[in-house]
């Protein structure tokens, strides 16, 4: 299901959320977005208002992710609006956003809307991501002297 991002709004929900995320830049929550797309096998786009930095250099090769700036004159909800009255398959589009306007235009085409602060929270799960377990530390050691003799006794092995 592809996936259009207001980049904006998704970065002042994030700063919301407390100390923790104040110092995540437009750049870095490109590359989590694209690495949590990558992960579930989707494709997105983000779109900033403005017309983003002069060298933007730092938003490409992101992998499953094209980045936008609006550019002057308008302004990334109305960008994002096109996109959604364009997309030929919009039940099948997910738009992220808390603003209302966004979430309006999506439920005209009924495309799904996800609010911003879930969607971080749902970057922040990571699916796919393997849990480490802890290893016994006897795994790398190996067996025991008497613990080795044991076995053999159990299976009816001589040394």
């Amino acid at each position: 299901m592809p996936v259009i991002i207001d980049g904006h709004n998704l970065l002042w929900a994030i700063q919301g959320m407390g100390d923790k995320y104040e110092a995540i830049t437009d750049v870095r929550l490109c590359h989590i977005v694209g690495r949590y797309l990558k992960t579930i096998g989707e494709q997105g786009e983000i779109v900033f208002d403005g017309t983003g930095p002069p060298d933007k250099s730092r938003f490409d090769n992101i992998p499953n992710l094209e980045v936008f700036f609006a550019g002057l004159g308008t302004d990334a909800d109305t960008v994002i609006e096109s996109k959604i009255r364009a997309n030929t398959a919009p039940k099948r589009l997910t738009v992220v956003s808390s603003d209302r306007r966004l979430i309006s235009a999506a439920g005209t085409r009924r495309a799904p809307v996800v609010k911003a602060e879930a969607f971080w929270r749902t970057l922040q799960s990571r699916p796919g991501r393997a849990t480490k377990i802890k290893e016994p530390p006897s795994k790398h050691i190996g067996l025991t002297e008497s613990e080795t003799e044991q076995w053999f006794k159990l299976f009816g092995l001589d040394q």
